[in-house]
C-alpha cells in the first residue's frame, strides 16, 4: 500500500466502511485513518470494527489529513463543502464519492487550485469486489489520480475515465449492483415455479451469475462468444436466449442505464 500520510474520512456509511476495510486489510495502519461521522452510536461502532480514529467534528478530520475522502449523499454536499473549505488547503487532495456531483462543482466550495479526483465506486466494494471509475478535476495531477486509483484498488478494479463520461458509469456499473440483484431474484423465482426450494434456488442462480461474469473476466473472451458456446443447436439455452431477446431483456438493462445516467446528470445540476 503506498505510503501517502492519514486518510480522513467524511462519513462513515456503508461505502465509506467498504473503503477502510478494504484498507486495513491491506495493510494500511488503521492508526493514520480518521472518519467524522455526526451519528454517536456510528461513530463508536467503527472504532470497535476497525480501531480507527473516529470524531464528530469535520473540520478536526480535515485538518489532520492528508487525503480527504468525501463519502456522504450528494444531497449532503452543499451542507458540509463549507466546513471542508476552511480547513481544506491545496497540500490536501480531496477524493469525492458523491454520485452526480462535479469536480467542477467541488472546486468552486474550495479556495485557491484545489486538488480534486472524482470516484464511483458501487456497493460489492463491502466484499472486495467493487467496480470503481475515477477522474480528475482540473487542478488534479497524475500523482493525485494515482493515490485515487491505488485506494480504491484496494476494494476492486479501477477504471480512469474522462469526467464527462461519469454520469454513464454511474448508470453502468455505480447502479448496476441493483440491476443484477433483480435478474438473480428473478431466475431463482423461476427455479422455484420449476419446483427448487428457494434456498437451493437463490444459491444456484447467485452462483450462476458470479461464475459467468468471472469467466467473463478470466477468459478474454467477449459475452456473446462465451454465451453462444453456451446454446447448442435446438437446446435449452437457445430457446431460452430466444425467449429473453422475445421478452425486452436486453433494451430494459441498456434503458436502466440510460434512465439512471440520466438522473445522476440531474443530481449534478442541483
Amino acid at each position: 500500500m503506498i505510503s501517502i500520510g492519514k486518510i480522513g474520512f467524511i462519513g462513515g456509511g456503508n461505502m465509506g466502511e467498504a473503503l477502510i476495510k478494504g484498507l486495513i486489510e491491506g495493510a494500511f495502519p488503521a492508526a493514520d485513518i480518521l472518519v467524522a461521522e455526526p451519528v454517536e452510536d456510528r461513530r463508536l461502532q467503527l472504532v470497535e470494527r476497525y480501531g480507527i480514529d473516529a470524531r464528530a467534528d469535520v473540520a478536526e478530520v480535515v485538518t489532520a489529513s492528508e487525503v480527504v475522502v468525501l463519502a456522504i449523499k450528494p444531497q449532503i454536499v452543499p451542507l458540509v463543502m463549507p466546513g471542508i473549505a476552511k480547513a481544506l488547503d491545496q497540500k490536501k487532495l480531496l477524493v469525492s464519492i458523491a454520485a452526480g456531483v462535479t469536480s467542477q462543482t467541488l472546486e468552486e466550495y474550495l479556495n485557491g487550485s484545489p486538488r480534486v479526483i472524482r470516484v464511483m465506486p458501487n456497493t460489492p466494494a463491502l466484499v472486495g469486489a467493487g467496480a470503481t471509475a475515477i477522474c480528475r478535476g482540473s487542478h488534479a495531477g497524475e500523482d493525485d489520480l494515482l493515490t485515487a486509483r491505488q485506494l480504491f484498488e484496494a476494494v476492486g478494479i479501477v477504471q480512469v475515465v474522462s469526467e464527462g463520461q461519469m454520469d454513464a458509469v454511474t448508470g453502468l456499473s455505480g447502479s448496476g449492483p441493483a440491476y443484477v440483484y433483480t435478474v438473480i431474484e428473478a431466475m431463482a423465482a423461476g427455479g422455484v415455479q420449476q419446483g427448487l426450494t428457494m434456498d437451493a434456488a437463490l444459491e444456484l442462480a447467485a452462483q450462476t451469475v458470479f461464475g459467468a461474469a468471472k469467466l467473463v473476466m478470466e477468459s478474454g473472451e467477449h459475452p456473446a462468444v462465451l454465451r453462444d458456446k453456451v446454446c447448442s443447436p435446438g437446446g435449452t439455452t437457445i430457446e431460452a436466449v430466444k425467449t429473453l431477446e422475445k421478452k425486452g431483456l436486453r433494451a430494459a438493462l441498456m434503458e436502466a442505464v440510460s434512465r439512471a445516467a440520466q438522473r445522476s446528470r440531474e443530481l449534478g445540476r442541483k
